[in-house]
């Protein structure tokens, strides 16, 4: 179980009105704000253990597969399984999340995801595990995904409310990159010592921490959310709301560029440590440590920042591409490590500064679906682009499948970025003079330009 938002209080009236006023509201204050709520320290504390496991079983799953078919491709296969539901059920996920109760259905899908651990370590620790076996309980693992990432991303805000969102969000993102530095790490000394099987073995009783923290909690301290009702017509809706405002889509664009060409780190890492390094899984981890100690920074560092801005977004995303490009052509293994570091820290603040800015800009009975749409690009894209990137990563190279999906990233945040600019009623001005600011966004002459996209930029 990994990081999460939710929903607002009880609406007003106008809900677009008033869901666009709580993009300003103030945080309480605090890198740790959130924490001050209960249920939100229960929900945290249950991420923690949670998601340590998770990242064993991410870390044992990528070596495991590898050392069954010694193919980057059959990594990308994998981690394409796990995501096509994503892809193709994702919006369905966001229906069933505004529609039911979000603590029973993480509830319910927390224990289906300690079953797909169990199932797996019993098969790999009884020798009777095949690549197949991998491929299925990835798949499986995608399916709960689909109903499990929407109700938690919806689900944080009822904990601690619109003012503390983009807080939680971080420490969310802090909690999961954290167990990260954890995981990757015991899980290469399991896997050298004792094999994969050990790993998927604690990620599946790791669960019982979440499912028991989502039984503590207190329902009436709970923000109260309308859920919506049945009737059709209401992935439409969803997909209209966020096609209409262009402080959802461009966002979610950009997101899905760079998860489906920027984020395939398993395929780039194993293929590096395996033939680049020639080491073993405990370089692996290492590798994953380091990029999480980055993420982990840049959590926090959003953590006390008090607003999301696109500009933020955007830039982030440029330096990760160009972040990619440099260490795929790093000269050595420590140069190529500790480019992993700022790598971390921005793809983390691309992913807390779309998720926060998105919710917040969501109208809250529709938050369930914008945030399917947000997270079945973002991760459904993976389907499409792992099997490419393991391609190219086997015919041609680590360093030319890594240099591509820096380029692709870097790209799409420029394009991106223009495309807000042109929304935002702004235009790119060069001014070469010294003493001058030699590139900015400057006002268009005659454009109408909508206060609350320009604030938000």
């Amino acid at each position: 179980m990994s990081s999460g938002p939710g929903a607002d209080s009880a609406p007003a009236p106008n809900r677009h009105d008033d869901d666009t006023r709580t993009t300003s509201l103030p945080a309480k204050g605090g890198t740790f704000s959130s924490l001050r709520v209960r249920n939100y320290r229960l929900f945290a504390t249950g991420q923690v253990v949670s998601n340590t496991g998770t990242w064993m079983q991410r870390i044992a799953q990528d070596w495991l597969v590898l050392g069954l078919t010694g193919s980057s491709a059959a990594v990308g296969i994998t981690t394409a399984l796990q995501f096509l539901p994503m892809l193709l059920l994702g919006l369905y996920g966001g229906v069933l999340a505004d529609r039911y109760p979000k603590r029973g259905l993480l509830i319910v899908t927390q224990v289906a995801m300690g079953l797909t651990g169990l199932a797996l370590a019993v098969l790999t620790l009884t020798g009777h595990v095949q690549v197949w076996h991998v491929y299925l309980t990835a798949f499986v693992l995608g399916l709960v995904t689909v109903v499990d990432n929407p109700a938690r991303q919806a689900f944080v805000v009822e904990m601690v409310g619109p003012a503390d969102l983009r807080n939680a969000v971080s420490l969310n993102s802090a909690n999961f990159q954290s167990a990260r530095l954890v995981g990757p790490a015991v899980a290469g000394v399991l896997i050298t010592a004792v094999g994969s099987g050990w790993a998927f073995l604690l990620n599946g009783l790791s669960f019982a921490a979440p499912i028991a923290a989502l039984l503590l909690m207190r329902a009436s301290e709970l923000h109260k959310v309308d859920r919506a009702p049945r009737g059709k017509g209401q992935l439409r809706e969803g997909l209209r709301h966020v096609a209409e405002r262009p402080e959802l889509i461009w966002p979610i664009v950009l997101v899905g560029f760079i998860g489906t060409f920027g984020f395939n780190f398993p395929i780039w890492l194993t293929a590096y440590v395996n033939d680049v390094f020639h080491a073993d899984a405990s370089t692996y981890g290492l590798l994953n440590t380091l990029m999480a100690g980055g993420s982990l920074a840049g959590a926090l560092l959003a953590a006390r920042r008090g607003s999301s801005r696109l500009r933020l977004l955007v830039g982030a995303a440029f330096a990760f591409g160009l972040l990619e490009v440099a260490a795929a052509l790093s000269p050595s293994f420590w140069v190529f490590a500790l480019l992993l570091v700022p790598i971390g820290m921005c793809g983390l603040t691309i992913n807390v500064t779309a998720n926060s800015s998105v919710q917040l800009a969501s109208d809250p009975a529709l938050r369930g679906r914008v945030m399917s749409l947000f997270m079945m690009v973002f991760m459904g894209g993976t389907p499409l682009g792992a099997p490419l990137v393991g391609w190219v990563t086997d015919a041609y190279g680590p360093r030319v499948g890594f240099v591509a999906g820096g380029v692709v990233s870097a790209l799409a945040a420029t394009a991106v970025g223009l495309a807000l600019a042109r929304a935002c009623g702004l235009r790119l001005k060069i001014d070469l003079r010294r003493g001058h600011r030699h590139v900015s966004f400057v006002p268009r002459p005659a454009a109408s330009r909508r206060e609350e996209l320009t604030a938000a930029a």
